[in-house]
């Protein structure tokens, strides 16, 4: 096996005053690797930077600035000669509001340090291997929230599916350039985005969810990292690392039928599933063909009976309908719906078209 050691190299780290960016200056420098912590927060960065055994420098930057990112990069040129491994970590978590209810200023501050920050660091690592005439390696903080979906996260989400695409298409030009390009995707894992006591609280409560029954920790995401920029992944390029217990692996499509909703609330005992089990099964409602999931809270959607006029029972929506429990009458070309029963659709064979004259 490759030796794991950087002895030698430089790193730039960004989000590197806390979480998994600090956790992996921690292992890189233990390594032999010379850090350049970059953090937007100037005291973070500096107790990172001081905390670590070998040589490091800490640069205070806003990552989604492109004179900041020449900056730091023209820092760590200065002070070590050279810029070997980059972690493009930086982040923030943004708006949980709804769809409707997101502002502009709160998805665009997303994209600016999510996405805009990680292209402008892929643009100044390539700028300078380019300088130096030599490859290196990168690696990207992506999320599971960049490989599924939720309702609540829509800018991170956006963001982090955005830095899929673009590792993707930096491991492609960079791979004959001897760059390889790649993405961690941490799954529940206490970090800054987190900081505050009920939400760290609500993640080690969700941690039971997934097949591992627990949180991940910043150190086990940093492991990661530092295997795929280190030579023991030298055949690895455009690649996604999932770092999350299991959780992307798991499907909502039970044997009972169906691609039901499970409340992680609902879960009282995640380990041994011995608490109340009538709000996690599929039950049986209104029609022979229709399945309701009961979860607390959710609407039902599924199909309703005929009612013998064509038409869903009112108050019911049809099937895929929006949204639930019915919306404002469809406006009719004419002004007013049509009234009166449906034209009797014709019985019988449709006439054959008469042959055609021969030419």
């Amino acid at each position: 096996m490759p030796d794991t050691s950087f002895d030698g190299r430089v790193a730039v780290i960004t989000g590197a005053g806390s979480g998994i960016g600090a956790a992996t200056a921690r292992l890189l420098s233990a390594s032999g690797a010379d850090v350049v912590v970059v953090d937007v927060d100037e005291d973070a960065a500096r107790g990172t930077a001081a905390d670590l055994p070998g040589r490091a420098i800490a640069v205070t930057a806003d990552v989604s600035r492109e004179e900041d990112v020449d900056r730091y990069l023209e820092a760590a040129v200065e002070q070590f000669g050279a810029v070997h491994l980059h972690h493009l970590n930086a982040g923030i978590g943004g708006s949980t509001a709804a769809p409707p209810d997101l502002e502009v200023a709160d998805f665009d501050r997303v994209m600016a340090v999510n996405l805009r920050g990680p292209f402008l660091g892929l643009r100044a690592a390539f700028r300078q291997y380019r300088r130096q005439g030599c490859g290196g390696a990168i690696v990207i903080t992506s999320s599971i929230a960049g490989l599924r979906g939720s309702h609540d996260l829509l800018p991170y989400q956006i963001s982090k599916h955005g830095l899929l695409g673009a590792v993707r298409g930096a491991a492609v030009y960079g791979g004959p350039r001897g760059v390889r390009v790649n993405a961690v995707a941490p799954g529940l894992v206490p970090t800054g985005l987190a900081s505050a006591p009920a939400a760290a609280q609500d993640m080690r409560r969700r941690g039971g969810t997934v097949p591992q029954r627990r949180t991940g920790t910043p150190e086990e995401v940093a492991d990661a990292v530092a295997y795929l920029l280190g030579d023991a992944a030298s055949y690895v390029n455009g690649a996604v690392l999932s770092v999350d217990g299991g959780a992307a692996a798991v499907s909502t499509v039970r044997a009972s039928g169906g691609a039901g909703a499970w409340d992680p609330a609902d879960v009282d005992d995640p380990v041994g599933w011995s608490g109340p089990v009538g709000r996690r099964r599929r039950a049986r409602v209104g029609s022979a063909r229709g399945y309701a999931v009961a979860v607390r809270g959710l609407p039902d959607l599924s199909p309703r009976p005929a009612t013998g006029t064509g038409r869903a029972a009112a108050g019911s929506p049809r099937r895929g309908g929006w949204p639930p429990g019915g919306c404002a009458a469809p406006v009719w070309p004419s002004g007013a719906p049509p009234t009166g029963p449906r034209p009797a659709r014709p019985v019988g064979r449709a006439p054959r078209r008469p042959a055609r004259a021969p030419r």
